[in-house]
């Protein structure tokens, strides 16, 4: 089995791989950021809240801070999904704000910045969002997102309004907490000059529901921050395959220390995308002398241009985008997922490329909520929201035989088997050494057989239940919907329409970086 890098870094591990281990947070506050023009980019994003309509007081006063000339910034960032998309889109921004909060002083303010990737282009991966109602039904709202185009082009449509109204009209819950979060959708498509981009709602959402924690939202497709990141493309096109070169190297070093890396470049596959006079954002490959996509060939000269008329439509891609965030901003630390993680553990030869240094990567908080339903269901089966999101069946199963007195399907009844074969193994090896092995061998068979029967049997015992309760069903809509951990499937604002601005303010009163399972009361 493959090395899990996430969990790795996170018990400090990997340090090979990064340059600042887990938890470094003195070591990054002691760095200092004075490449940055802070001025420069609090104007920028001034400009950005101003047209996007979210410059109330909440923005200028982390601009304020943002501006002063020892600031640093926590960042994190997500795809801009459907109506804020699944809850950790939501939790990363609140650890942002957490650990800004916590590390901030008067003469080194620290800022929470949330970079929205409204560069991405597969809309797959944003169109759709899921909630769970009071009656506990699925409610799955998927939106007809063009493939190919930056989320921040599209403009948002009319029958994206409808159908969240009507999503809202059908889902179970309190009025008050239902008008609510309409009202907070209203103020999201209702921007000073309409909905604006795809990637505009998402960014209302978010700001309206983490601005007052402090958190500020950045775009990378606004021309005033286009413009600040067009150095560091431009630095990238003087050598436009050594940041490839450094993350397929880590790639070995990873694949022979036994993990699976999550980034891989072909040969010549640059970190560069373009877009193109279609609309279409396609990635630039480079053979020594001349940039090509599948529709078209550049010179360096003609990417450079391109950089100078409208430096939005050159981004980077995933092997690069860090750096050309942190190149932006004075980064302490990076709020970052175990995927990211993953990606993180090749990148640290690439900020080099570009006179940085890779930031503190900081994995970020983690809840599963728990309703009180789901409470009581789990204290039922004595077990926890994550051994049934591991096993499902088996966590109900197994409860069910012990309630029954059935003990064949107990793990006490399988070590007491297990037991009583190694003595007989050793009393046959006593007569015989030679059938040590043999008996070994046999025993390790029968445990194995025997615990697989116990799990065939405890899964039956699961599914009867099932059939007569729907105990299963209820709890996987609530843990595992659609088949996925709750955090990375369920959309944040379920749980605001059943209770309201409670989770919202249970989340902001958590320790930056807190993992578990959090009841809502």
């Amino acid at each position: 089995m493959a090395r899990n890098a996430g969990a790795e870094f996170r018990k400090g591990g990997m340090q090979e791989y990064f340059r600042l281990p887990a938890g470094a947070l003195a070591q990054a506050r002691a760095e200092t950021r004075g490449d940055v023009d802070r001025a420069a980019l609090a104007e920028a994003l001034r400009a950005y809240h101003r047209d996007l309509g979210t410059l109330d007081t909440h923005a200028q006063a982390a601009l304020e801070r943002l501006a002063h000339p020892a600031s640093r910034v926590v960042v994190t960032g997500q795809q801009a999904g459907a109506l804020t998309g699944p809850a950790y889109s939501v939790h990363k921004a609140a650890d942002a704000a957490l650990l800004a909060r916590q590390e901030d002083r008067e003469d080194a303010p620290v800022v929470a910045v949330y970079w929205i990737a409204s560069q991405d282009h597969d809309a797959a991966e944003v169109a759709g969002t899921t909630l769970l109602d009071l009656a506990e039904r699925l409610h799955r709202l998927t939106l007809d997102v063009p493939q190919g185009v930056p989320v921040g082009r599209v403009p948002w449509r009319a029958e994206w309004t409808a159908q969240v109204h009507a999503l809202l009209d059908a889902f179970d819950a309190p009025a008050a907490h239902v008008a609510a979060v309409r009202a907070r959708f209203e103020r999201a498509v209702g921007g000073p000059a309409g909905a604006g981009s795809y990637a505009d709602v998402f960014a209302r959402l978010i700001h309206g529901l983490l601005a007052p924690a402090g958190l500020l939202i950045l775009d990378p497709l606004h021309p005033a921050l286009a413009a600040l990141m067009a150095p560091t493309l431009a630095r990238e096109l003087e050598r436009p395959l050594a940041s490839s070169e450094a993350i397929e190297a880590a790639a070995a070093r990873l694949e022979t220390d036994g993990f699976v890396p999550q980034l891989r470049r072909p040969a010549g596959a640059t970190n560069l995308f373009i877009e193109e006079d279609d609309g279409q954002r396609r990635l630039l490959r480079f053979d020594g002398r001349t940039f090509r996509t599948d529709h078209a060939a550049y010179s360096r000269a003609d990417l450079l241009a391109v950089l100078a008329g409208d430096p939005s439509r050159l981004t980077p891609a995933a092997g690069l985008r860090p750096a050309v965030q942190d190149a932006l901003l004075p980064t302490l630390a990076f709020v970052v997922g175990p995927g990211e993680i993953a990606y993180g553990a090749q990148l640290r030869d690439v900020y080099p490329l570009h006179g940085l240094g890779q930031p503190l990567l900081w994995p970020r908080l983690s809840v599963t909520w728990i309703e009180p339903n789901v409470r009581r269901l789990l204290g039922r089966l004595n077990a926890t929201a994550a051994q049934v999101q591991a096993e499902p069946e088996g966590v109900l199963g197994r409860a069910l035989a012990a309630e029954r007195g059935a003990a064949a399907a107990s793990a006490e009844r399988l070590a007491a088997l297990d037991a009583e074969l190694l003595a007989l193994t050793d009393e046959l090896a006593a007569l015989d050494p030679t059938l040590h092995g043999a008996a070994q061998r046999t025993r390790a068979r029968t445990t194995a057989r025997v615990a697989h029967l116990q799990h065939l049997a405890t899964r039956a015992l699961a599914r009867a239940e099932n059939d007569r309760s729907g105990q299963l069903t209820r709890l996987k809509a609530h843990l595992l919907p659609n088949g996925v951990p709750q955090e990375r499937e369920m959309n944040f604002l379920t749980f605001l329409l059943k209770h309201g601005d409670t989770p919202l303010r249970q989340l902001l009163d958590l320790p930056a970086g807190w993992q578990g399972e959090l009841d809502i009361p």
